[in-house]
């Protein structure tokens, strides 16, 4: 006989819902997305989810299973206790429009917002030239597939709902690229302070913990970037330094609303 598993899949829209439940046969290697798949196809063909690769490359089937933050094609069935029901619910961060699939529209506005790289001209010959160690700082952060699950996870987010005042994990690690990256002449640090909210951050560090990446979000991009405000903003030291040299480091841009 063959090894099945009981779904309860969040049934709904806007205007609400309720958890329904499904059964369906399960194999070796079979995930989460498959499970839900074999219920359109054979019990709910009217079920909403969201995805596109199946490969773990595209972020589009972000979802919550069990109550953390996933990607439907990277979570194994196997991976939950054998005759217990498995929870699958939409990202609670965003609006929800139906069953599974939610707004993600606001991190797109966002990312808008950023100013882009602003490069310094280049040599003679043309040509830019960096360090590798400055490449390989910056190119972990370059492995965002953008499923923004850092920022279902993100308490400022999804708890608080400041989404006016802070941009969350995944541009933060955007901004950290920018940040560090030795050629860029912007400096973003106001724009993090002010706009971008980098001070609501408390280093929970959830996201790094559910980022199919494994991009060390809150260490390598967060931590640093809050240093560097506190440097720019609050320590005297740096204030006196740059009032006898008459350093300004990067060129400010002008604080505007996110």
């Amino acid at each position: 006989m063959a090894a099945t598993a009981t779904f309860r899949i969040y049934r709904g829209d806007a205007s609400g819902g309720e958890f329904v439940e499904y059964s369906t046969e399960t194999y070796p290697g079979m995930v989460v997305l498959d499970a839900v798949h074999d219920i359109q196809a054979k019990q709910a063909p009217d079920l909403a989810v969201r995805w596109n690769c199946k490969a773990g490359r595209c972020g589009s089937c972000g979802a919550e299973v069990n109550g953390k933050p996933r990607l439907l094609c990277m979570t194994r069935v196997d991976k939950f206790p054998a005759g217990e029901p498995i929870t699958v619910t939409p990202m609670r961060a965003f609006p929800h429009l139906r069953d599974l699939v939610t707004d993600v529209s606001w991190n797109f506005k966002v990312a808008k917002k950023i100013p882009p790289l602003k490069p310094i001209p280049p040599e003679s010959d043309g040509a830019w030239r960096m360090q590798q160690y400055d490449i390989d700082r910056i190119q972990e952060f370059r492995k965002c597939i953008e499923c923004f699950l850092c920022q279902d996870v993100c308490h400022v987010v999804r708890d608080h709902d400041r989404k006016e005042e802070f941009v969350g994990p995944r541009f933060l690690i955007h901004l950290a690229t920018l940040d560090m990256h030795p050629l860029d002449t912007l400096d973003r640090r106001p724009m993090l302070r002010e706009a971008f909210g980098v001070g609501y951050c408390n280093i929970t560090r959830c996201c790094t913990e559910v980022c199919p990446e494994h991009i060390t979000i809150t260490d390598n991009a967060i931590i640093p970037l809050k240093e560097r405000v506190a440097d720019d903003f609050y320590d005297p030291l740096q204030w006196l330094w740059r009032k006898v040299t008459g350093s300004k480091g990067r060129r400010r841009l002008p604080v505007v609303k996110a």
